[in-house]
């Protein structure tokens, strides 16, 4: 079978205006599907210098396929099974930061380059005053300071070849957290007031929220998807369809990088906040409101979580009466996102297993499910049912003394045992009162502070509903859940 840079695909020679710190998957299958599709609509009429940034892996399969590439979007849309396929010609050359140092530093002070983009994991945008200006910098932050300190200099402080900052990290206000250490670095430097004040008024960085599940290359599936696209693709990437790019900075850019223009799920703003509120309350919180009581049922996957016609109501009805209304964004976009929300957990070819969404719930509780809980309670002045149910489900799911060296161990069902992952402070906090009445260990966690940030105990009537839930939980999971929903 032929590789895909044998199929007679055409790539189009554009001005590198994107620079792209970061080869993963996520990049690959959310920005740069993007601007291929603002390309070929004629929009930006710009392609992407990928790099690599750290010295580990290499590019040979970028290198080998003249870095063209396969995205298949998959999932569920609009009620219908979707599964599309685009080939990505808007990557125009790879190169690895330390390897190609010069290559590298040749595209970051061309005339062209109007865009950095970066996507390398929540770790990737620290401070680290003992980084070097000299040679290449060891840090993201140290790399991106050195180009811009680059162009400062090569251009005389033009204002006009400042740079756009896209990062897309999963860390909130990454934008003004990256140019925090950009600051912080040109400081401990000393690499002038002027440039310094350059990066203020000539360079934006923008704090960005993006959203779609990218499984990457399908190991399992790779043959079968190769035959039906007729050729091989080493960098085959598979993604969900639906996707979201919330970009906020102080000075409009929708003009420089119209990808709304090409019908692309990017919204412009000045204030990311609400859109980011709107999806870890509804899309995190449904699920840490739901998998915990739902795996001690024995379901296994979300997607057979939502097709459950108990289980997949309470999550329904847990956002739409007590988690969406309090979303400070109009109530109609608000259905529609919760809408796409049930789709994705229905998608057909992920599974996503709610053991691993158990990860660290005490946390999760507290930043996704208790400012809806609050709202309830402040607007209501009662505590709110379905989500005090989903506290009891967490104290049912976490409650063991059987604490080890890789968790907190326990069982579902009766038998099946499970491993019960948190901070060990917590975990050591949960084994010391598990076995004590549910109401002595329900009192004690819900007046933690540690973990919740308040005394939960203090709402009235919480500490007695939820060991009344906790009790039915232990006792049979969907005959709770049948009683909660009425």
């Amino acid at each position: 079978m032929k590789q895909i840079n044998e199929t007679g695909v055409k790539k189009v020679t554009r001005p590198i205006k994107f620079m792209q710190f970061g080869e993963g998957n996520f990049l690959r299958a959310f920005v740069d599907y993007m601007i291929d599709i603002a390309n070929e609509k004629g929009l930006i009429n710009g392609n992407i210098a990928v790099v690599k940034p750290i010295d580990f892996g290499n590019l040979d399969r970028f290198k080998r396929q003249d870095n063209l590439y396969t995205v298949v979007l998959r999932g569920k849309s609009n009620g219908k099974t979707v599964e599309d396929s685009r080939i990505i010609t808007s990557i125009a050359s790879a190169v690895a930061a330390r390897e190609d140092y010069e290559e590298m530093m040749s595209i970051a002070l061309s005339e062209d380059l109007r865009f950095i983009i970066s996507n390398t994991t929540e770790a990737g945008i620290v401070l680290d005053e003992n980084d070097c200006f000299d040679g290449l910098p060891e840090t993201y932050p140290g790399k991106l300071t050195k180009i811009l300190f680059g162009r400062f200099k090569k251009f005389s402080a033009d204002p006009d070849k400042g740079l756009i900052i896209l990062p897309v990290e999963l860390i909130e206000d990454n934008g003004k957290k990256l140019k925090n250490c950009v600051i912080r670095l040109a400081e401990i430097w000393k690499l002038s007031d002027g440039f310094i004040n350059w990066i203020n008024t000539s360079c934006i960085f923008c704090s960005t929220l993006v959203d779609r599940i990218v499984t990457g290359y399908p190991a399992n599936e790779a043959e079968k998807i190769f035959k039906s696209l007729g050729y091989k693709d080493e960098l085959l990437d598979v993604g969900e369809p639906f996707a979201l790019w919330v970009i906020e900075s102080d000075k409009d850019i929708s003009g420089e990088l119209p990808l709304d223009k090409a019908g692309l799920p990017v919204i412009f703003t000045d204030n990311q906040k609400p859109y980011r509120e709107r999806k870890v309350r509804i899309l995190n919180g449904a699920h840490t409101a739901s998998v915990l009581v739902s795996f001690l049922d024995g379901i296994d996957i979300v997607r057979d979580l939502m097709r459950d016609s108990l289980f997949g109501r309470f999550l329904k009805q847990t956002v739409d009466t007590e988690i969406a209304p309090f979303v400070p964004l109009e109530t109609d976009d608000v259905i529609r996102f919760s809408q796409s929300v049930y789709e994705r957990f229905e998608n057909p070819f992920i599974d996503h297993k709610l053991i691993s969404i158990s990860l660290n719930s005490v946390s999760k509780w507290k930043s996704r499910v208790l400012p809806s809980f609050k709202d309830n309670y402040e607007k209501n002045g009662a505590i709110p049912k379905l989500l005090t149910f989903s506290f009891a489900g967490l104290i049912a799911f976490y409650r063991s003394s059987d604490i080890r060296e890789d968790g907190l161990h326990n069982k579902r069902n009766g038998n099946s045992e499970y491993v019960v992952l948190d901070d060990r402070s917590v975990l050591e906090f949960i084994s010391r009162y598990a076995d004590k009445s549910t109401k002595e260990y329900v009192k004690a966690v819900a007046s933690n502070k540690s973990f919740w940030g308040e005394d939960l105990s203090k709402y009235e009537n919480f500490v007695d509903d939820v060991v009344k839930y906790t009790d039915m939980i232990e006792e049979n999971p969907a005959k709770a859940v049948t009683y909660i929903l009425g």
